[in-house]
């Protein structure tokens, strides 16, 4: 059996976890609270019978927050159990919460820690958001009889190759999923070659997504007293900003934007761009309007929405460094164009959909990137074409929501 070979590699990786935990704390001090529930121990008071939703990052748990309105909506009463794999995740959920939910770290894989936390929170079934598939924690499931399901399903084709090489491990983990709800036809495809049953393709829950009408508003006041076209590099990720900053050099006429993808950077990327020979002003600094300077720098949480209003079109972040890309949706809800670079294979499906749609456009690398956002923020006629398209894509797609509800409600004991 390969399982007990994997859960002693896991169990002896146990203080590589601890150490990367303490590092990681210095950044960001929240992966040094509730340590203990990493391994399996659990201390606050709790409730059996809850609907557990696990959403690992900051992605997942804005897609789940979007499920979880779902939820509330078929069933009001319904308890949330809200598990976490990073910091951020966790500080994102935090707000979801209402009163009878819970919330708490996902357990290291190891069997005694799985075990752990499912004795003390016995859950009434489990949903995993997107791509979170674990050996021990899915058989864990099974062998206790909790429906177990991954919910807004992806897989891409690099993923597919690791899980082939760990066939072994992967295949009876992905197989033991009680139901598997995939994004796209793609997706169903890819999941199924690796060992799940998927019982539906129900689309992309980042679609239901509504901004915040009130940000958009604010970022379209603000946006109105620049004299300059605003270009945003949205979720831009480590690597990427050194590119982004040589390219812009000649483009001085435009108010660049500049949104990191992890809050933990938003220091460090500050200081890249003064060391640049730019000009910074920070979102945190701002009062009444944005203060003047050669690049804003988004370093807040949540408003997303806000920098969309206030750009003409925005870079994506995530898709000119082999990283995957980050997600589009959002953007085109709020109506800004899109510009992505070459690698967008963890949302493939909505990127060609958005290229087909005239919602976004793609370049091959990121001085072409900076020049197509440039001449499309300059271009009033075909920035209000791509804006409208954007809209049009965004609402086309949307309906994930309340079909992955009712299929995840259904699998609750009555």
């Amino acid at each position: 059996m390969i399982r007990p070979l994997y859960s002693l590699v896991v169990i002896g990786a146990q203080p590589l976890l601890r150490r990367k935990l303490r590092r990681r704390g210095k950044a960001e001090p929240g992966y040094l609270e509730h340590v203990d529930e990493r391994f399996g121990r659990y201390h606050s008071p709790t409730e059996p019978g809850r609907l557990w939703v696990h959403a690992v990052s900051l992605g997942e748990t804005r897609a789940a927050a979007i499920l979880i309105d779902a939820l509330r909506q078929a069933k009001p009463d319904v308890r949330i159990l809200l598990t976490h794999g990073t910091a951020t995740g966790r500080a994102e959920g935090k707000r979801l919460l209402r009163e009878g939910d819970a919330q708490a770290w996902l357990p290291w894989d190891t069997p005694r820690a799985v075990r752990g936390f499912l004795e003390h929170f016995r859950p009434g079934a489990g949903v995993l958001m997107e791509t979170e598939v674990w050996p021990n924690l899915s058989a864990a499931c099974a062998a206790r009889g909790i429906p177990l399901a991954l919910a807004n399903a992806r897989l891409s084709e690099k993923s597919l190759s690791q899980a082939r090489r760990l066939a072994r491990l992967s295949r009876p983990a992905y197989g033991s999923l009680g139901a598997v709800w995939a994004q796209s036809e793609d997706d169903a495809r890819r999941l199924a070659v690796a060992g799940a049953t998927v019982q539906g393709i129900f689309g992309n829950l980042k679609y239901d997504a509504a901004p915040d009408p009130a940000q958009i508003a604010q970022g379209r006041d603000w946006r109105s007293t620049s004299s300059r076209p605003v270009v945003m590099f949205a979720s831009s990720r480590e690597g990427e900003e050194t590119e982004f900053l040589r390219a812009i050099v000649q483009h001085r006429d435009v108010q660049w934007l500049l949104v990191p993808r992890h809050p933990q950077r938003f220091d460090e990327v500050a200081a890249l761009v003064a060391q640049s020979g730019h000009t910074v002003a920070r979102r945190s600094t701002w009062s009444e309007s944005p203060a003047p300077a050669d690049v804003w720098i988004g370093d807040s949480l949540g408003e997303m929405a806000l920098y969309y209003g206030l750009s003409d079109v925005a870079l994506l972040g995530g898709s000119f460094a082999k990283l995957g890309g980050q997600n589009l949706i959002e953007a085109a809800a709020c109506a800004c164009p899109i510009v992505m670079g070459p690698h967008t294979f963890n949302f493939s499906e909505a990127a060609e959909l958005a290229l087909a749609a005239g919602a976004a456009r793609r370049v091959g690398s990121m001085e072409e990137g900076v020049a197509e956002a440039v001449a499309l923020a300059r271009d009033a006629e075909a920035r209000l074409r791509a804006s409208g398209a954007s809209e049009r894509f965004a609402a086309a797609h949307r309906g994930a929501a309340k079909r992955t509800a009712e299929a995840v409600l259904a699998l609750l004991p009555a």
